[in-house]
């Protein structure tokens, strides 16, 4: 059976969701302590006891909410690309992700905590695609000398460009033809 979540950690959730609302809805401008306590129903001291910053509140708040997609590991590249990149146009398309994202690449810009912050999620968050890539160069499936930062830029590059700088929608065929134009260019 499940411990109960303490109060202390529902309270706490409740924060980081608020501190997360907060940015979607007012950027980095309109992000302070007084307003996500505000957004929370929390006292400003309450969030001081716990972070000494709104940028610690937001480097928290972010960690906390952006996970790398799931491992895929089916044996096909192919597969396995189509896959984790489709679960990535969704949280493009479907998820407070794009908001998000775009106050805190701002904010990134501006704070050395969380453009240290940013390189580590984003780190993260390819790490699938680039163990798919390096299984695929152990299969044979893909040459041993291509070089895997270039491929996952490749492979998630327009998707952000397609989202963030286009501000237009993503065809549900853009994954399979960019993924078979990556491996096209990559076998061995």
């Amino acid at each position: 059976p499940k411990a109960p979540v303490r109060r202390g950690e529902q309270a706490r959730q409740r924060v980081l969701r608020a501190a997360l609302e907060v940015l979607a809805e007012s950027g980095t401008a309109g992000f302070n302590i007084e307003s996500v306590a505000r957004a929370a129903g929390a006292s400003k001291a309450t969030l001081y006891r716990h972070w000494a910053s709104p940028s610690a509140l937001l480097v928290d708040a972010m960690d906390a909410q952006f996970q790398p997609l799931p491992d895929v590991s089916t044996g096909s590249p192919r597969a396995d690309l189509n896959a984790l990149l489709t679960m990535f146009v969704s949280v493009l398309s479907d998820s407070p992700f794009p908001k998000l994202m775009a106050a805190f690449i701002d904010a990134a810009e501006r704070e050395p905590t969380l453009k240290d912050l940013h390189r580590e999620l984003t780190d993260r968050r390819r790490r699938p695609l680039l163990r798919i890539l390096a299984e695929a160069v152990q299969r044979e499936q893909i040459a041993a000398d291509a070089d895997l930062d270039l491929l996952a830029d490749l492979l998630a590059g327009p998707f952000f460009y397609r989202r963030f700088v286009a501000h237009r929608t993503i065809p549900p065929e853009m994954v399979t033809r960019v993924v078979d134009l990556v491996l096209e260019s990559a076998r061995p």
